[in-house]
């Protein structure tokens, strides 16, 4: 019961982050998976689920009225199970992905719900309520930190022993393509991170790091480090060209000025 209970705290909390607390990535899966594996007392294997749905949903956001996967709440609940159940990360991963679509469903129902007290907010302003104004912004709040607090609450509560039962229960034959299905996702990630940020002037980078990593052994680290280096060298170029444009530039103002200040006599 008390883990259950700490881990439903975490879920709300976490789904708070970007909504009252700020951008604080608190509620990052890399972040909420640590804590839940220092509640059920592995942190180890905590951080490295969370690492690997950080590699999933890590290009994941909200774009105008559109609502992504709740990360927060399939990253809690799978990493949960998964630790849980002792079935290693290949179950986080199958059981993280599901749920965090599912959860979608129930953030855009609390999203309708809460347009009532928005509207409601709205006439409390009118009236000069303030107390009313506060109450309506406080109450969505709290909607928000039950949709992620009870599934996780209730996840836990409930599916401790059986989803041992229920994964013991399942051919091993099936439990290994959920694992290979589960090493795919981080790939399905990139892919989506990509999507928005391939540019075909920039492309060539993304394949120079792949082949320092592949064929040259370089950890991510050292290519971090020459990306850095690389983006100093062409802004530097594209500083001095810049400045070299000026400057022609000026000077072929001042040649255009001084042929309409008299240089040329037409007699």
């Amino acid at each position: 019961m008390t883990q259950a209970l700490l881990i439903g705290l975490l879920a709300g909390v976490g789904i708070l982050d970007e909504r009252v607390l700020g951008t604080t990535l608190f509620g990052r899966p890399i972040v909420m998976s640590m804590l839940v594996g220092l509640v059920l007392g592995n942190v180890t294997q905590g951080i490295i689920i969370g690492a690997q749905l950080e590699l999933i949903w890590m290009g994941i956001a909200g774009i105008g009225a559109s609502t992504p996967p709740d990360y927060v709440t399939g990253g809690v609940i799978g990493t949960a199970l998964a630790l849980q159940s002792g079935k290693g990360i290949g179950i986080a991963l199958a059981i993280a992905v599901p749920v965090a679509v599912l959860a979608q469903a129930l953030g855009v129902l609390v999203r309708i719900i809460n347009l009532y007290f928005s509207h409601k907010a709205d006439q409390y302003a009118q009236q000069a309520n303030f107390k009313g104004i506060a109450t309506m912004l406080w109450i969505p709040t709290g909607l928000f930190f039950l949709s992620t607090f009870i599934p996780a609450f209730l996840s836990m509560l409930i599916g401790a022993d059986n989803i041992k039962a229920f994964i013991n229960s399942v051919p091993q034959v099936i439990l290994d393509g959920l694992t290979v299905a589960g090493n795919l996702l981080p790939a399905i990630g990139f892919a989506l991170l990509l999507d928005m940020i391939f540019s075909k002037k920039l492309f060539v980078f993304f394949f120079l790091g792949f082949l320092a990593a592949e064929y040259f052994k370089i950890n991510i680290t050292g290519i971090a480090l020459i990306a850095i280096c690389l983006a100093i060298i062409i802004t530097i170029y594209q500083h001095n060209d810049n400045k070299k444009n000026n400057v022609a530039s000026d000077e072929q103002t001042e040649d255009e000025d001084n042929l309409t200040e008299g240089d040329i006599h037409i007699e």
